[in-house]
């Protein structure tokens, strides 16, 4: 088998889509993008986990290639493709470690991305949506009144709104949020995933004891 793996996108994102990773005992334990799904299935450490009706099927590369072939004729617009010099491949939506058992991670980061998700982009106090480019991270209890940077004390927040809560806090400020902040018990990024179509499939893998799934890039 030669070491090279020449994909080449059909669109600048099919590379990039987002692979659930399943460890061996099929809990889920991070999301990669395709690229490093297929070296992942090229070097022969992972199989593809293809959900079929109520069931599901495993493939290595080689299978998973054959099948791509099926479903290109009879079902292309479920999948995203790349192709190299030879053949379609589907990029596969949940990939299986085949000798790594360890256990997901349970805390999930505080980090922008996170925090976002979980407020899917909506100022805590407006409630109006906007663009990552313009929220900020407001500090309930400001951090000038001790106020520290954890899940239940920051919330997203608009530009306008953070400027006219200033250092108080919202009962101070005459201003309320509209919901409470909690910390996540799973990453607010992968549920975000789980309610697109495309990512239907991740859903039986990420019940209650497994919803703990730290992203990577």
């Amino acid at each position: 088998m030669s070491t090279a793996l020449p994909l080449v996108p059909h669109s600048a994102s099919a590379l990039d889509a987002s692979v659930l990773v399943l460890n061996r005992l099929f809990m889920a334990v991070r999301v990669v993008r395709a690229r490093h799904a297929f070296v992942l299935l090229w070097k022969q450490t992972a199989e593809v986990v293809s959900v079929e009706d109520e069931s599901f099927a495993t493939y290595d590369f080689t299978s998973w290639t054959e099948v791509s072939a099926y479903r290109r004729q009879f079902e292309p617009a479920k999948h995203d493709w790349v192709h190299t010099v030879r053949f379609e491949i589907a990029v596969p939506r949940v990939i299986r470690l085949l000798s790594y058992d360890r256990l997901p991670k349970t805390r999930v980061r505080l980090n922008r991305r996170n925090l976002f998700a979980r407020d899917s982009n909506r100022c805590q106090y407006c409630g109006k949506r906007f663009r990552t480019p313009e929220l900020s991270i407001d500090h309930v209890l400001p951090r000038s009144r001790g106020g520290r940077t954890v899940w239940p004390n920051v919330v997203c927040a608009c530009m306008k709104c953070n400027v006219r809560k200033g250092g108080r806090t919202p009962v101070e400020a005459g201003m309320r949020l509209i919901r409470e902040p909690v910390q996540p018990r799973f990453s607010p990024v992968i549920s975000l995933h789980a309610v697109n179509e495309k990512y239907r499939s991740w859903k039986q893998f990420l019940d209650a004891a497994y919803w703990h799934v730290e992203l990577r890039d």
